[in-house]
Protein backbone atom coordinates (compact mmCIF):
# COMPACT_ATOMS: atom_id res chain seq x y z
CA UNK A 1 0.00 0.00 0.00
CA UNK A 2 1.26 3.48 -0.86
CA UNK A 3 2.28 5.68 2.05
CA UNK A 4 0.44 8.60 0.41
CA UNK A 5 -2.73 9.22 2.41
CA UNK A 6 -4.06 12.31 0.59
CA UNK A 7 -3.23 13.35 -2.94
CA UNK A 8 -4.52 16.54 -4.58
CA UNK A 9 -3.76 17.13 -8.23
CA UNK A 10 -4.46 20.39 -10.10
CA UNK A 11 -7.48 21.22 -7.94
CA UNK A 12 -9.49 24.21 -9.09
CA UNK A 13 -12.52 25.73 -7.39
CA UNK A 14 -14.50 28.88 -8.13
CA UNK A 15 -17.44 30.56 -6.43
CA UNK A 16 -19.14 32.49 -9.20
CA UNK A 17 -16.50 34.71 -10.79
CA UNK A 18 -14.09 34.26 -7.87
CA UNK A 19 -11.38 31.71 -8.65
CA UNK A 20 -10.49 30.48 -5.14
CA UNK A 21 -8.26 27.46 -5.86
CA UNK A 22 -5.98 27.73 -8.88
CA UNK A 23 -4.41 24.33 -9.38
CA UNK A 24 -3.52 22.98 -5.94
CA UNK A 25 -1.05 20.07 -5.86
CA UNK A 26 -0.36 18.52 -2.47
CA UNK A 27 0.50 15.13 -0.99
CA UNK A 28 0.15 14.13 2.66
CA UNK A 29 1.73 10.92 3.86
CA UNK A 30 0.23 8.41 6.25
CA UNK A 31 0.75 9.46 9.88
CA UNK A 32 1.87 12.95 8.87
CA UNK A 33 0.77 16.25 10.40
CA UNK A 34 0.43 18.79 7.60
CA UNK A 35 -0.25 22.45 8.46
CA UNK A 36 -1.74 24.88 5.94
CA UNK A 37 -0.81 28.52 6.53
CA UNK A 38 -1.66 31.71 4.71
CA UNK A 39 -3.61 34.96 4.88
CA UNK A 40 -7.39 35.07 5.02
CA UNK A 41 -8.86 34.42 1.59
CA UNK A 42 -5.92 32.33 0.39
CA UNK A 43 -8.10 29.23 -0.14
CA UNK A 44 -6.95 27.12 2.83
CA UNK A 45 -10.37 26.38 4.32
CA UNK A 46 -11.96 25.87 0.91
CA UNK A 47 -9.27 23.34 0.03
CA UNK A 48 -9.78 21.53 3.34
CA UNK A 49 -13.53 21.29 2.68
CA UNK A 50 -12.83 19.89 -0.79
CA UNK A 51 -10.85 17.00 0.72
CA UNK A 52 -14.00 15.49 2.21
CA UNK A 53 -16.27 16.86 -0.51
CA UNK A 54 -18.12 19.36 1.63
CA UNK A 55 -17.28 21.52 -1.38
CA UNK A 56 -17.23 20.14 -4.92
CA UNK A 57 -14.25 20.90 -7.15
CA UNK A 58 -14.39 22.26 -10.67
CA UNK A 59 -11.44 20.31 -12.04
CA UNK A 60 -8.53 18.19 -10.90
CA UNK A 61 -8.82 15.29 -8.47
CA UNK A 62 -8.46 14.49 -4.79
CA UNK A 63 -7.74 10.97 -3.60
CA UNK A 64 -7.68 9.53 -0.08
CA UNK A 65 -6.02 6.12 0.22
CA UNK A 66 -6.04 5.97 -3.57
CA UNK A 67 -9.81 6.41 -3.78
CA UNK A 68 -11.21 9.32 -5.76
CA UNK A 69 -13.21 11.57 -3.41
CA UNK A 70 -16.60 12.92 -4.40
CA UNK A 71 -16.58 11.58 -7.95
CA UNK A 72 -16.76 8.46 -10.04
CA UNK A 73 -14.58 8.15 -13.11
CA UNK A 74 -16.07 7.05 -16.43
CA UNK A 75 -13.50 7.05 -19.19
CA UNK A 76 -11.90 10.46 -18.93
CA UNK A 77 -14.91 12.15 -17.33
CA UNK A 78 -15.70 12.58 -13.65
CA UNK A 79 -19.29 12.31 -12.41
CA UNK A 80 -20.18 13.64 -8.97
CA UNK A 81 -21.32 11.03 -6.46
CA UNK A 82 -24.80 11.13 -5.01
CA UNK A 83 -24.97 12.77 -1.55
CA UNK A 84 -25.35 9.42 0.24
CA UNK A 85 -22.31 8.00 -1.56
CA UNK A 86 -20.23 11.08 -0.70
CA UNK A 87 -21.38 10.84 2.92
CA UNK A 88 -20.24 7.21 3.05
CA UNK A 89 -16.76 8.27 1.90
CA UNK A 90 -16.77 10.95 4.57
CA UNK A 91 -17.30 8.46 7.42
CA UNK A 92 -13.58 7.80 7.77
CA UNK A 93 -12.60 11.48 7.59
CA UNK A 94 -13.10 13.43 10.81
CA UNK A 95 -13.46 17.20 10.69
CA UNK A 96 -13.28 19.86 13.38
CA UNK A 97 -14.52 23.34 12.50
CA UNK A 98 -13.84 26.86 13.78
CA UNK A 99 -17.23 26.85 15.43
CA UNK A 100 -17.95 23.85 17.58
CA UNK A 101 -21.35 22.98 16.04
CA UNK A 102 -22.43 20.90 19.03
CA UNK A 103 -26.11 20.08 19.37
CA UNK A 104 -27.23 22.47 22.14
CA UNK A 105 -30.01 20.19 23.39
CA UNK A 106 -27.65 17.22 23.90
CA UNK A 107 -25.13 16.58 26.64
CA UNK A 108 -21.44 16.14 25.79
CA UNK A 109 -21.90 12.37 25.97
CA UNK A 110 -24.95 12.44 23.71
CA UNK A 111 -23.18 14.67 21.17
CA UNK A 112 -20.41 12.09 20.90
CA UNK A 113 -22.61 8.99 20.69
CA UNK A 114 -25.06 10.42 18.15
CA UNK A 115 -23.18 9.72 14.90
CA UNK A 116 -21.88 6.23 15.73
CA UNK A 117 -25.42 5.13 16.68
CA UNK A 118 -27.34 6.73 13.80
CA UNK A 119 -24.72 6.64 11.03
CA UNK A 120 -22.67 3.53 11.78
CA UNK A 121 -25.50 1.70 13.55
CA UNK A 122 -23.30 1.02 16.56
CA UNK A 123 -24.86 -0.49 19.67
CA UNK A 124 -25.83 2.34 22.00
CA UNK A 125 -24.01 0.74 24.94
CA UNK A 126 -20.80 0.37 22.92
CA UNK A 127 -21.06 3.95 21.60
CA UNK A 128 -21.58 5.21 25.16
CA UNK A 129 -18.52 3.36 26.45
CA UNK A 130 -16.44 4.69 23.57
CA UNK A 131 -17.71 8.22 24.26
CA UNK A 132 -16.74 7.96 27.93
CA UNK A 133 -13.23 6.83 26.91
CA UNK A 134 -12.94 9.72 24.43
CA UNK A 135 -14.08 12.28 27.00
CA UNK A 136 -11.36 10.97 29.28
CA UNK A 137 -8.85 11.20 26.45
CA UNK A 138 -9.63 14.90 25.88
CA UNK A 139 -9.61 15.63 29.62
CA UNK A 140 -13.36 16.00 30.12
CA UNK A 141 -14.35 12.80 31.93
CA UNK A 142 -16.26 14.89 34.49
CA UNK A 143 -18.30 16.74 31.85
CA UNK A 144 -20.24 13.84 30.30
CA UNK A 145 -23.61 15.17 31.45
CA UNK A 146 -22.89 18.84 30.77
CA UNK A 147 -24.69 20.71 27.99
CA UNK A 148 -22.72 22.93 25.57
CA UNK A 149 -23.95 26.11 27.30
CA UNK A 150 -22.33 24.85 30.50
CA UNK A 151 -18.91 24.40 28.86
CA UNK A 152 -16.21 26.91 27.98
CA UNK A 153 -15.26 27.37 24.35
CA UNK A 154 -12.14 25.25 24.83
CA UNK A 155 -14.18 22.49 26.43
CA UNK A 156 -16.75 22.60 23.62
CA UNK A 157 -13.99 22.30 21.03
CA UNK A 158 -12.52 19.31 22.88
CA UNK A 159 -15.96 17.67 22.84
CA UNK A 160 -16.10 18.39 19.10
CA UNK A 161 -12.75 16.62 18.65
CA UNK A 162 -14.01 13.66 20.68
CA UNK A 163 -17.16 13.59 18.55
CA UNK A 164 -15.07 13.40 15.37
CA UNK A 165 -12.92 10.63 16.86
CA UNK A 166 -16.00 8.62 17.79
CA UNK A 167 -16.40 7.70 14.13
CA UNK A 168 -12.91 6.10 14.27
CA UNK A 169 -11.53 8.16 11.37
CA UNK A 170 -8.08 7.53 9.94
CA UNK A 171 -7.75 11.12 8.71
CA UNK A 172 -8.54 14.27 10.70
CA UNK A 173 -9.11 17.70 9.18
CA UNK A 174 -8.95 20.79 11.42
CA UNK A 175 -10.21 24.13 10.10
CA UNK A 176 -8.68 26.80 12.34
CA UNK A 177 -9.89 24.95 15.45
CA UNK A 178 -8.65 27.61 17.89
CA UNK A 179 -9.60 30.79 16.04
CA UNK A 180 -12.93 31.20 17.89
CA UNK A 181 -11.37 30.68 21.33
CA UNK A 182 -10.23 33.17 23.92
CA UNK A 183 -6.40 33.15 24.03
CA UNK A 184 -6.23 31.43 27.42
CA UNK A 185 -8.27 28.49 26.10
CA UNK A 186 -6.18 27.82 22.99
CA UNK A 187 -3.56 25.71 24.77
CA UNK A 188 -5.97 23.06 26.04
CA UNK A 189 -7.20 22.35 22.50
CA UNK A 190 -3.70 22.32 21.02
CA UNK A 191 -2.61 19.86 23.72
CA UNK A 192 -5.33 17.43 22.61
CA UNK A 193 -4.23 17.85 18.99
CA UNK A 194 -0.59 17.23 19.92
CA UNK A 195 -1.60 14.04 21.70
CA UNK A 196 -3.55 12.96 18.63
CA UNK A 197 -0.52 13.63 16.43
CA UNK A 198 1.69 11.56 18.76
CA UNK A 199 -0.73 8.64 18.37
CA UNK A 200 0.03 8.56 14.62
CA UNK A 201 -3.17 10.10 13.28
CA UNK A 202 -2.86 11.69 9.84
CA UNK A 203 -3.86 15.33 10.29
CA UNK A 204 -4.29 18.32 7.98
CA UNK A 205 -4.57 21.51 10.00
CA UNK A 206 -5.48 24.98 8.79
CA UNK A 207 -4.06 27.21 11.51
CA UNK A 208 -2.55 30.54 12.46
CA UNK A 209 -0.83 28.96 15.47
CA UNK A 210 2.78 29.20 14.37
CA UNK A 211 4.08 27.56 17.54
CA UNK A 212 1.96 24.47 16.86
CA UNK A 213 3.10 24.34 13.23
CA UNK A 214 6.74 24.66 14.26
CA UNK A 215 6.52 22.05 17.03
CA UNK A 216 4.11 19.43 15.70
CA UNK A 217 3.92 19.64 11.89
CA UNK A 218 5.89 17.32 9.63
CA UNK A 219 5.18 19.56 6.65
CA UNK A 220 4.03 23.15 6.27
CA UNK A 221 2.31 24.55 3.19
CA UNK A 222 2.02 28.30 2.67
CA UNK A 223 -0.87 29.27 0.41
CA UNK A 224 -1.72 32.64 -1.03
CA UNK A 225 -4.10 33.69 -3.78
CA UNK A 226 -5.34 30.14 -4.30
CA UNK A 227 -1.95 28.60 -5.04
CA UNK A 228 0.74 26.77 -3.08
CA UNK A 229 3.55 29.30 -2.72
CA UNK A 230 5.91 27.22 -0.60
CA UNK A 231 5.95 23.71 0.86
CA UNK A 232 8.45 21.90 3.04
CA UNK A 233 9.43 21.10 6.61
CA UNK A 234 8.69 23.65 9.35
CA UNK A 235 12.40 24.50 9.32
CA UNK A 236 12.36 25.14 5.58
CA UNK A 237 9.15 27.17 5.43
CA UNK A 238 9.06 28.96 8.79
CA UNK A 239 12.76 29.49 9.50
CA UNK A 240 14.32 29.66 6.03
CA UNK A 241 11.51 30.64 3.62
CA UNK A 242 12.59 31.17 0.03
CA UNK A 243 9.64 33.10 -1.40
CA UNK A 244 9.19 36.81 -0.77
CA UNK A 245 5.46 36.39 -0.16
CA UNK A 246 6.12 33.80 2.57
CA UNK A 247 8.72 36.06 4.18
CA UNK A 248 6.31 39.01 4.18
CA UNK A 249 3.53 36.95 5.76
CA UNK A 250 5.78 35.49 8.46
CA UNK A 251 7.21 38.91 9.32
CA UNK A 252 3.69 39.98 10.32
CA UNK A 253 2.61 36.90 12.27
CA UNK A 254 5.77 35.76 14.05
Amino acid sequence: MSDIKVSAQEVHKSFGDTHVLKGIDLEVRRGEVSCLLGPSGSGKSTFLRCINHLESIDSGRIEVDGTLIGYREHGERLHELKPAEAAAQRENIGMVFQRFNLFPHMTALENITCAPVFVKRAQRSEARQRAIELLERVGLADKADAYPRELSGGQQQRVAIARALAMTPDLMLFDEPTSALDPELVGEVLDVMKSLAESGMTMIVVTHEMGFAREVADTVTFMDGGVVVEHGTPEEVLVRPQHGRTKAFLSKVL
